[in-house]
C-alpha cells in the first residue's frame, strides 16, 4: 500500500495544487481515464472546503491529503483541524468510531454563511464519487473517498 501525503496551507491558490496532484497519483495507481475529472472536482470540493472551515475559524494548521493506492482501490482523504463543537475535547486526535457528523451533513457548530457552502460541497463530492464517508472529531474532520482500480475491475 503506497501512500502520497500533501499539506498546503489553507489558501485557495493551493487547492489547484492539489487536485493536480491527486489526478497523477490517480493515473500512477490505476484508476480509469474515464473517472479521472471526477477524482479532480471531487478533491477539489473537499479541498475548498477544508480550506473554507479554516479560513472562517481562523486556524492556521496546514490541510492535509492523504492519496493511498491500495489493492483493489484508490483513496483519498481531505483533513481538517476545525473540531466538531459537539465532539469531546478528550477525543482529541482520535478518528470517531460512530462515522462522526455522516455524509451529506454538515458540522453543528458551523456559520450561517458558510453552512450552506459546506451542504453544497458535500453535496457535490456524494454526487462524484460513490464511496465517500465524512467524520468529524474533538480533532478535526475527514472526507474520505474512494474509487476501484482498473486492476479491481478486471478481477470483479
Amino acid at each position: 500500500m503506497a501512500t502520497v501525503e500533501l499539506r498546503f496551507s489553507a489558501q485557495p491558490e493551493h487547492v489547484r495544487t492539489a487536485r493536480l496532484v491527486a489526478a497523477a497519483v490517480a493515473r500512477r495507481a490505476g484508476v480509469d481515464e474515464a473517472v479521472l475529472d471526477e477524482v479532480r472536482l471531487a478533491v477539489g470540493e473537499a479541498c475548498s472546503r477544508a480550506v473554507g472551515l479554516h479560513r472562517s475559524h481562523g486556524i492556521t494548521a496546514p490541510v492535509s491529503v492523504a492519496l493511498t493506492e491500495e489493492e483493489k482501490a484508490f483513496s483519498i482523504e481531505v483533513g481538517d483541524s476545525v473540531p466538531d463543537p459537539g465532539a469531546d475535547p478528550a477525543d482529541a486526535g482520535a478518528p470517531d468510531a460512530a462515522g462522526g457528523s455522516g455524509a451529506g451533513s454538515a458540522r453543528p457548530g458551523s456559520e450561517a454563511d458558510g453552512e450552506g457552502e459546506d451542504e453544497m460541497g458535500l453535496a457535490v463530492i456524494s454526487g462524484l464519487v460513490d464511496d465517500v464517508e465524512v467524520r468529524s472529531g474533538a480533532g478535526g474532520g475527514v472526507i474520505r473517498m474512494s474509487w476501484p482500480t482498473a486492476d479491481a475491475a478486471v478481477r470483479s
